[in-house]
This record gives C-alpha cells, sequence and structure tokens, in this order.
C-alpha cells in the first residue's frame, strides 16, 4: 500500500470515528449514565456544582466510549486491510492471514488490558474452535492476541494456545514493516483538528443540555445539589421518574404537557 493510499484509508477511519462518536454524544442520555455513577463517590470528592458532575460524568462515558469506537473504526480496518488479510470466520479473531504454510489468526484489541481468567479461557476456547475448523488445510495454525499499541508481548504458556503481540511488533507482524506505527499517527495530518471543531460543539451542546436537565432533577432551592434525591434516583427501590423538560411556564402547562420517563418500563 502506497502512503497516498495509507493516508486516504487513515482518513475515512478517522471520519468513520468521528461519525460514531458524534451519533454516541448526541444519543446518549443523562439519566442513563446518572444510573450507573457512584453518586457516594462524587460526593466524596467534594463536587458542589452541577457543571462539575455533568463534565465529570461525559468525559468518563466517552472516554470509556472512544476506546471500543476507535478500535472497531479504525484499528480494526487497517490491520485487515494493510496486512492482506481477510475478516475471520469465527467469532473472537478479527483478521485471518494467510501463506502457504501458516495460518494466522488475530484478535485484534485497542491496547494491552489484561485479560482477567473468564476472558482469557473464553479467547482461547475461540482461538481453539477456529484451530478445529482449519485442521483440514494442513498448515501451521497460529492464533495472536494482538494490541495495537502498548509492549505487552507473551508467547504461548499455560493452558492458553495463543501469542501476545503489541504495538510495534503487531504492526511489523502484520505489514512486514517496522516503521508502520508511527506511520499510522503521522498520516493523521490534520484530519483530526478538521473533526475536532464539530465535535467541540456538540460536546458544549450536551454539557448545557445535561446540566439543565440535572438541575431541573436535583437541585435545592438554594441552588445546592440535593444528593438523597440523586442517591433515591441511583440506588433506591422506589422508581423516581425523570424529568425531560428544564422549564416550566405554569402549573397548567406542566399539568398539560408533563414530559417525564419512567426509566424502568
Amino acid at each position: 500500500m502506497s502512503p497516498s493510499e495509507l493516508e486516504d484509508l487513515i482518513r475515512r477511519s478517522l471520519d468513520d470515528f468521528y461519525q460514531r462518536r458524534m451519533k454516541k454524544l448526541t444519543e446518549l442520555k443523562l439519566s442513563d449514565v446518572l444510573r450507573k455513577k457512584n453518586p457516594y463517590l462524587l460526593r466524596a470528592v467534594g463536587i458542589r456544582k452541577a457543571s462539575e458532575i455533568v463534565a465529570e460524568i461525559l468525559r468518563a462515558y466517552m472516554s470509556s466510549s472512544d476506546e471500543s469506537i476507535f478500535g472497531d473504526a479504525f484499528f480494526e480496518p487497517i490491520a485487515r486491510l494493510c496486512s492482506g488479510g481477510t475478516v475471520s470466520p469465527s467469532e473472537g479473531v478479527d483478521v485471518a492471514v494467510e501463506t502457504d504454510s501458516v495460518y494466522k489468526a488475530f484478535s485484534i484489541k485497542s491496547g494491552p488490558n489484561i485479560f482477567n481468567a473468564s476472558q482469557s479461557k473464553r479467547q482461547n476456547d475461540e482461538f481453539n474452535s477456529l484451530r478445529q475448523r482449519m485442521h483440514k488445510i494442513h498448515k501451521q495454525f497460529d492464533p495472536i492476541l494482538g494490541h495495537c499499541y502498548g509492549r505487552r508481548a507473551s508467547g504461548q504458556k499455560g493452558k492458553l494456545s495463543y501469542r501476545v503481540v503489541s504495538g510495534q511488533a503487531l504492526w511489523e507482524e502484520l505489514t512486514g514493516d517496522p516503521g508502520f506505527y508511527i506511520k499510522l499517527i503521522d498520516l493523521m495530518r490534520h484530519y483530526p483538528t478538521e473533526h475536532r471543531q464539530k465535535f467541540e460543539e456538540e460536546w458544549d451542546n450536551a454539557i448545557n443540555r445535561f446540566e439543565k436537565e440535572f438541575l431541573v432533577n436535583f437541585d435545592n432551592p438554594d441552588g445546592s445539589i440535593n444528593w438523597e434525591k440523586l442517591l433515591r434516583f441511583n440506588s433506591g427501590k422506589k422508581k423516581i421518574p425523570w424529568v425531560k423538560i428544564a422549564t416550566v411556564i405554569s402549573v397548567e402547562d406542566h399539568n398539560e404537557n408533563d414530559d417525564t420517563e419512567d426509566l424502568d418500563e
């Protein structure tokens, strides 16, 4: 793949990443995120402003979401196309690269997060399932858990049937180019900057929208946070309806146009 072709692939992958990222942000509901946060921790660190809570939970949510989206939209298609590989016919395996004598099966992960015991076993089982299916082709089967950044690496050990390869070593194994991992970041060029302005506009809209919703649902008359009500919403047995609207013009309008949602329905 030529440098211009690789740059075009990187641009298209970044476009896909930002499209998915924007969709995630615009469709996100504050009520859903608050149900999964630790209100005790938010209180314990001394937060006093609704804007702080909103910014904190939004950053944490998007950070976690971005890692997954980036792996699917950026790393996986580049790993497949630049290796000359194909989509694997097995669950849990993302890219298959076949030569005359070797069948390499890659499970592509963003970073070197350590699997727990059950995740490692599942990955091992998925590789072994594909191994059995590939037995008839009479080639060496080489299963690889690949991390697109980081330095973790190991050979097969214990009951695990796969190798772990990370960072530069992974991209070199996929492409044959020891400098490929550097090219990935260099060839992003100006494309992230172009996307960032539009995303930041949507981010600010989300912050404003969520802050209004939070204050309608969890503020005291003096403007302070009603921690007890937030905790009841998050952890109480009784269902607490979520008020979507930010302002109420009159009691009559509120009664006629009551806009609430019961999250457990």
